[in-house]
């Protein structure tokens, strides 16, 4: 009998978590005939995915597809949908488990409308650890998603820890953007494409768990991102309304900016001129007035859900994520892309 999903898994060295994200596939209630495509990046020995990992699946057919050399996630992904038998191919990162309710809700949703051809789920703001950056990157994402999204938008970002699309639309339209070489823009790209003809729906009922990394990791994809993103809007000429917001675009001056004149105003503290202190105050204060009223909602979200201490260090952190985000805009500049670059 023919899957109804195919799930594409690209995979590298990720043996602690291959594991519990098929357990997570088993378990799910309810769901249609499901297959699995691990797609191994060029593993090391060691970590490469083997019948070990995959023994609790049981009855659900599991392919692996193994790589001799790293190609990256765009690739992997494109390589697992070619040979996946489903209507819809799921993607999953292989660092999440789902909802046990996951698959369930997102088949219903096909078959309850079929003019349904793309949904992007969401993951859930729960983290393990008890550190303050993985909580904070959590709600931010979950802010995002849920609080501070604009109804009645035509499309949404395709985010390929937890999306869905008809496998012959996927194919139709070319797949993933295989020049990007690492995990870069590839999901903000599709989407894009699917934008032209398609809608991507949100279903905030098709859940994942995942576990944040700590700042330093988030930082660099951050500046990274931001770098192919703003080569890709140079070619397009245009914010889009749901994934790269023009509103963003000015949290991250203003954010930046707030940092930048704070250090100017100290290190003019050092100047006794009455008249750049009042210049450079002033210009504080508009750029802070701006850029609470543009983040209230989060803010407002983080003090419900943690108190006002995590508030107070949100809005910090955000303002320092926000200056590695406007570094990596202002590096697209400057720097052309070396190797494999956004078309």
């Amino acid at each position: 009998m023919k899957p109804f999903f195919s799930i594409i898994i690209p995979y590298h060295n990720s043996v602690h978590t291959i594991g519990p994200l098929l357990d997570s596939i088993y378990h799910s209630k309810h769901a249609p005939k499901v297959e699995i495509i691990i797609v191994d990046d060029a593993s090391e020995k060691q970590y490469r995915v083997t019948t070990v990992h995959y023994k609790t699946v049981k009855r659900i057919p599991v392919h692996v597809i193994p790589f001799k050399t790293n190609k990256g996630p765009a690739i992997a992904r494109n390589r697992g949908v070619e040979l996946a038998h489903g209507e819809y191919v799921i993607f999953l990162d292989g660092d999440v488990k789902l909802f046990p309710d996951a698959l369930h809700n997102l088949w219903k949703i096909y078959t309850d409308d079929p003019d349904i051809h793309a949904v992007t789920g969401v993951w859930s703001k729960e983290q393990k650890t008890k550190k303050f950056f993985p909580n904070f990157k959590a709600l931010r994402d979950w802010s995002y998603w849920i609080n501070e999204r604009e109804s009645g938008h035509y499309y949404y970002l395709f985010s390929t820890r937890i999306a869905s699309i008809r496998r012959d639309i996927f194919l139709r339209l070319g797949g993933f953007d295989e020049s990007y070489a690492g995990p870069l823009i590839e999901d903000i790209a599709f989407t894009y494409k699917i934008a032209t003809r398609y809608a991507v729906i949100f279903a905030p009922s098709v859940r994942v768990y995942h576990e944040f990394e700590d700042f330093w990791p988030i930082a660099k994809k951050y500046f990274l991102r931001t770098y192919y993103w703003a080569l890709l809007f140079q070619a397009r000429k245009k914010f889009d309304p749901v994934a790269t917001t023009w509103k963003e675009a000015v949290n991250g001056v203003t954010g930046a900016g707030i940092v930048a004149t704070t250090f100017c105003l100290l290190v003019s503290l050092l100047i006794r001129s009455p008249s750049i202190h009042l210049s450079l105050g002033s210009l504080l204060f508009l750029l802070t007035v701006i850029h609470l009223f543009l983040i209230r909602k989060f803010l407002r979200f983080v003090f419900q859900e943690e108190g006002f201490v995590f508030a107070l260090k949100s809005f910090f952190m955000g303002l320092l994520l926000y200056c590695f985000i406007t570094a990596g805009a202002v590096w697209s500049k400057i720097v052309p892309p070396q190797g494999k670059r956004a078309k």
